[in-house]
């Protein structure tokens, strides 16, 4: 597997420091990869000059209320160069380095440049805590009274250094021990763990089986499966604390022992369902002599006399033949 970059490492402890001050632009977001951490600290963005912004308020609250009192009215290039001057006063950047403040620097030159910044916020202690056991020590060294003794170091004695400074020296070396003691107990667990992983594939076949898929058992499905049992357990009990609850607590109804009633509906439902069939093919029936009425009406024929007329045509010259005839008979 691939070691993690420093530029990772970075940006998890910037967004993990801003996480822990609370600051108002990260909340919500949940981000979980490094590359989305990179994208959000690193990539030049109105976001990230929010979170710029935020963090010069929280340096120096005189800066957040000079931007409130100028409003929107202020131009973002004024904006980047007030931020520029802050860092410069805080000995971080040159006055003229905006690429540090517009997100156009290298990604690990920006995280630096953050992480320094974060550790002029008040209440910063994330950074800060990590060196606490070496500035105490500087702090120890450098006081008035051991000032005489660091000048003699540059031209060395056989002159002890005194009783309270070896017992500092002690202090701090007693102060990793715990540490290398909870490495060693740490190890006995991981190992203790993959004895126990081993035996556990001992005993089941399925997982030593080579057609097995490796994708199956890996850290990624189980994950995507426990998010969606997770969902699917929310979705049941809202549905459940909405409509399926009021139902729950209902008696369970009785039912009739009249086994006919049943039978009778039976009976109905089938003579209703063979009326419907009859009626449907009486609607066919009537469809098709419709259509065979329209075809005698509007296609024309060949009649007794070989002409092709239609049958309407054909009526017409029956009814002028009949009064032809009866005019015949009367004269």
């Amino acid at each position: 597997m691939a070691g993690v970059s420093r530029e990772e490492k970075v940006a998890r402890c910037v967004y993990a420091e801003l996480q822990a001050l609370t600051c108002p632009l990260v909340e919500g977001l949940y981000l979980q990869e490094a590359d989305s951490m990179l994208q959000l600290l690193c990539s030049p963005s109105q976001h990230r000059t929010d979170i710029l912004a935020w963090i010069c308020s929280r340096i120096n609250p005189n800066f957040g209320i000079s931007k409130a009192r100028s409003g929107r009215s202020k131009d973002p290039e004024d904006l980047t160069k007030d931020m520029a001057l802050l860092g410069q006063e805080l000995l971080l950047c040159r006055a003229d380095d905006l690429d540090l403040i517009t997100g156009d620097a290298s990604p690990l030159r920006q995280l630096q440049f953050l992480e320094q910044l974060l550790t002029s916020v008040p209440g910063c202690k994330n950074f800060a805590g990590e060196r606490t056991d070496a500035e105490s020590l500087l702090n120890e060294l450098f006081v008035a009274e051991n000032l005489p003794l660091l000048t003699q170091m540059l031209r060395p004695t056989f002159n002890p250094w005194p009783s309270h400074m070896k017992t500092l020296q002690k202090n701090i070396k007693s102060s990793s021990k715990p540490s290398r003691e909870e490495a060693a107990d740490v190890s006995v667990l991981i190992q203790q763990t993959q004895s126990a992983l081993e035996q556990l594939r001992s005993e089941c076949d399925f997982l030593s089986n080579e057609a097995q898929s490796p994708d199956v058992f890996s850290p990624n499905s189980l994950r995507v499966a426990a998010c969606d049992l997770q969902q699917l357990m929310s979705t049941f009990s809202h549905v459940y604390e909405s409509d399926l609850k009021s139902y729950c607590s209902r008696d369970p109804p009785t039912f009739s022992t009249e086994t006919d009633v049943f039978q009778r509906v039976h009976q109905l439902l089938l003579a209703f369902t063979t009326e419907l069939e009859m009626i449907k093919e009486v609607s066919e029936a009537s469809v098709s002599v419709k259509q065979e009425v329209d075809t005698l009406q509007t296609q024309p024929r060949y009649w007794s006399r070989g002409e092709k007329r239609t049958l309407e045509h054909q009526l017409e010259e029956l009814n002028r033949r009949i009064k032809d005839f009866s005019s015949l008979l009367h004269t």
